[in-house]
Formats: C-alpha cells, structure tokens, sequence
C-alpha cells in the first residue's frame, strides 16, 4: 500500500508592501523612529514587500545566505539552532517590531533557523540597501544600532538567567520580560497569550518540560499566577519581581 506523505508548508510569499512605514502602528518602536518624512520615505522605498509566513513555516535556515533584514509586522517566531550534541535549541522569540536575521551579517550566512509559531508578516528590507542608505542618514544608522543593541541586550539576560537563577526564577523572568515587551506594542499589562510550547519554553530556558510543568503549576498553586489553556495571567507581579531578585 502506498504511503500517503503530507505535502510540504508553502514557501512564505511576497506581497506588495501596502502599509507604509509611515502609518503602521509600530513605528515608534522600529526603523523609522527619529527620522524626518523625507528620510522614512527613502526607506519605504527601500522595503522589499511584505512577506506571508504561514504557521510552522521556516522564514530562513541556518546556512542559507544572508540578503536582508526582516522586521516582523505581526505574528510570533522563534530561532533555533543545532547544539554541540546534536539537540535542536529555541535561542529566542521574536514578536512584532522586532529584528531576524542579524546572525547573518557576520559570516555572510544565517547561523540560525527562523520559524513562524503562528501565521505572521515581516517586512524584508535588503541588507546591502540599509547599510547603503545608513551612511546618509545617521539617524537611521542609530536607530539601527539601538535595535541591535536590544538584541544584544536581551541575549545577555538570558545568559544571566542560565548561570545565576534556580529554575523557578528562570520561569518567573521569562514570563515577565514577555509581558513587558508584549505591553509596549499595546497587550495587557497583566497576562500573555503563549505562542510557544513548554516544551521551547523549556529548551529556551535550559529546563525540561517537565520543570516547566511543575514551575507553572506551583506558581498557580501558590496564587500567583492564572492559567487557561495558553494564557498566564500575572496575578502578583511585585511578589514575582521580589522572586526573581532574590539569591539562588
């Protein structure tokens, strides 16, 4: 009997770029921040398109060659890569205004693979053009730069959280930090909608499902938290921030 396969994701598509980048609702927290009119119209220019990236679908594997920038417009992602003993590890999420594919301006290829946990846009904008038109415009050169350095900024909590917190912080953190970036595109200031499994909680925080699991559960046992289903609401959050803060 012949195996029946499902057919492969479809390859994210490219659409014309309708929403310029001087209406969109984020661009107090992307590129375009600081810059005069004539300059975020230079960078509207600049944009390649928007690209549809269904759910579960990889916008870049690690090893392709880097081209462009890609800002996301809506929808979650997460980045992973392969580790020294072959486990597949989350390194981060990325939500709305945030930046993929950095890892690529090094070496000249992604280091990384790029995946959609739910159907998503990002703007492409070309590497080679951005750092064309930065040389003009020091603002944008700037603003770019801050971007980056919140990339990097973020990655080192992490690493603090993995060397210095007991598994419980790590939970705590994660959910905290989430709900602070989700609150200043405008979400709840209490409770965050989990777009990724414990499961790549787990990976990302260096603790088996399991430990996230039992995290989760204690921290609403103790009443602390809210859970239904993907939502976690905050319901302490000073008590939550005095846990963190305290010495493993």
């Amino acid at each position: 009997m012949a195996r029946h396969t499902a057919p492969p994701p479809p390859f994210p598509r490219l659409e014309p770029f309708k929403v310029a980048c001087s209406t969109c609702c984020l661009r107090h927290i992307c590129l375009p921040t600081g810059l005069a009119p004539a300059e975020i119209e230079q960078l509207e220019r600049m944009v390649h398109g928007r690209r549809v990236v269904p759910r579960n679908t990889v916008l870049f594997h690690a090893g392709e060659t880097f081209e462009s920038i890609y800002v996301v417009r809506t929808g979650f992602f997460k980045t992973s890569a392969i580790a020294e003993d072959g486990r597949d590890q989350v390194t981060g999420f990325q939500m709305a205004a945030e930046l993929l594919g950095l890892d690529g301006i090094c070496g000249g290829a992604h280091t990384c693979t790029a995946v959609a946990l739910e159907d998503s846009q990002v703007c492409v904008i070309p590497y080679a053009k951005l750092d064309d038109l930065s040389r003009d415009f020091e603002q944008l050169q700037q603003q770019f730069h801050r971007l980056m350095s919140r990339e990097i900024v973020r990655e080192q909590q992490v690493l603090l959280m993995l060397g210095a917190m007991r598994a419980e912080q790590r939970v705590i953190a994660f959910l905290m930090n989430l709900l602070k970036r989700l609150q200043v595109r405008g979400f709840s200031s209490s409770s965050v909608v989990l777009r990724m499994t414990r499961e790549e909680i787990g990976s990302y925080l260096g603790l088996t499902l399991e430990t996230i699991s039992r995290t989760l559960s204690k921290l609403q046992d103790e009443g602390m938290l809210e859970i239904r289903a993907r939502e976690v609401r905050l319901l302490k959050q000073r008590q939550l921030s005095q846990l963190v803060r305290q010495a493993a």
